[in-house]
């Protein structure tokens, strides 16, 4: 192991406490999204990588681009560490998380640290990779290896929402302009790939009516379970469509949000529903949508005087992994299997992520962050979700020795004594 390599591990061992209250504090800050009023969470984020010595810009979202996008404030931040001319590095986690929801056995804004794992919303998606991330750049700091390139971290806050005023914002203004990324991950697991997402609002308009005399309307709920029956047949089909990316699996279509009647003594005049259909790389995402479409258009066209709009929500396409990824990948999996101790290789996974953002500018693009090895085990998105933090600190050496190799002239040598060309 080279000199650097040993200063980043001796740093990370020496700071491994600091690091946890930094991902402590970030957790007790609510930060839901929705409703997604994200700025004061931004700026708490902000004063906080200050004192870790870090120069933070603000990039405040247009109010009404925030509004446009079912927000209520964002500002998203970067940090630029500039070691000389070379490549810019973009590390990217964000600080928007889901609201907690019930069934926790733990505050979700507690940080509560159970038997070597912190309880709280967002601990693991993602604001351990800001963590993660903060100090992997501090121990790089810290080592004073002759380096060439620029890190930056990437702090952004509408993941929960689709990116488009996160991530997607930044690029699109010319803010940033990386030459590879990494996004926030989970440490068993370098993603190269992963799923798309179409999000749909269905609409069903009958005409309401008395209960006593329910012929004389058109029941939009009666039309509406037609339509959701067609959509349930049409799930059962999808496990034949397989992706060939390993880790990915089939598509998939839920229904997650439905409203709709007037009162209990009225037939309904309208039942609006939404759906998230998941779709493999493979897939064709327009082809897929007027799929959808159609299915819905076909269930209500035999009921005289029911009328459908079909309205997209969100589109995210998947990410794919781009030619240059793998100089991401070889020292992500080399390091990670030696500091994880076990393989870890490249695989694909079944969400979608703000990393299709950089991947759809021809940005090389993979994930990989603090995390145990499923989403499940995280219980992401779920009732007391928590973070291994053993984790925490070996994702940020996995993390900052891939910075070492990327932007120094010689590569990092493994504990098997391996090297990356």
């Amino acid at each position: 192991m080279s000199a650097a390599a040993e200063s980043i591990a001796a740093y990370l061992d020496a700071w491994h406490a600091e690091m946890e209250a930094f991902l402590a504090d970030l957790v007790r800050v609510p930060s839901d999204n929705p409703p997604g009023d994200c700025a004061p969470h931004a700026e708490h984020t902000a004063k906080a990588l200050t004192a870790l010595g870090f120069e933070v810009e603000r990039h405040v979202v247009p109010e009404d681009l925030v509004l446009s996008h079912g927000m209520v404030s964002c500002t998203n931040l970067v940090v630029r560490r500039v070691f000389g001319p070379g490549p810019v590095i973009a590390l990217n986690a964000h600080g928007d998380v889901v609201p907690p929801g019930e069934g926790w056995t733990e505050d979700p804004y507690g940080a509560a640290v159970r038997d070597g794992w912190m309880y709280g919303r967002g601990v693991a998606v993602s604001k351990s990779d800001i963590a993660t991330y903060a100090y992997a750049l501090l121990a790089l700091q810290a080592a004073e290896a002759p380096l060439s390139g620029t890190v930056e971290l990437h702090v952004t806050y509408d993941e929960e929402a689709g990116g488009e005023i996160g991530p997607g914002w930044l690029l699109a203004g010319g803010i940033t302009k990386p030459d590879l990324a990494i996004g926030a991950g989970f440490s068993y697991a370098v993603v190269t790939a992963h799923n798309g997402c179409l999000h749909l609002e269905v609409e069903v308009r009958g005409r309401s009516a008395h209960a006593a005399m329910p012929f004389t309307g058109v029941d939009a709920l009666e039309i509406a379970t037609e339509v959701l029956a067609a959509l349930y047949a049409y799930r059962r089909t999808l496990g034949s469509r397989i992706s060939a990316v390993p880790g990915i699996g089939s598509p998939q279509v839920t229904v997650g949000l439905i409203r709709g009647g007037i009162n209990t003594n009225v037939v309904p005049d309208r039942v609006t529903f939404r759906l998230d259909r998941r779709m493999i790389p493979e897939e064709d995402p327009a082809e897929v949508e007027a799929e959808l479409r159609r299915l819905v258009e076909q269930a209500v066209a035999g009921h005289p005087g029911a009328a459908v709009t079909v309205r997209r929500i969100l589109l995210a396409m998947p990410l794919v992994e781009l030619p240059g990824a793998e100089r991401l990948v070889e020292p992500l999996c080399m390091h990670a299997t030696r500091i994880m101790g076990e393989p870890v290789a490249a695989k694909g996974v079944p969400l979608y992520t703000d990393a299709r953002h950089y991947a759809a500018r021809g940005i090389p693009t993979v994930l990989y962050g603090a995390g145990p090895h499923t989403i499940e085990e995280a219980n992401a998105h779920r009732a007391d979700e928590r973070l291994p933090l053993a984790d925490l600190r070996k994702a940020a050496e996995v993390v900052a020795l891939t910075l070492l190799d990327l932007l120094s002239a010689e590569p990092v040598r493994s504990g098997s004594d391996q090297t990356v060309d």
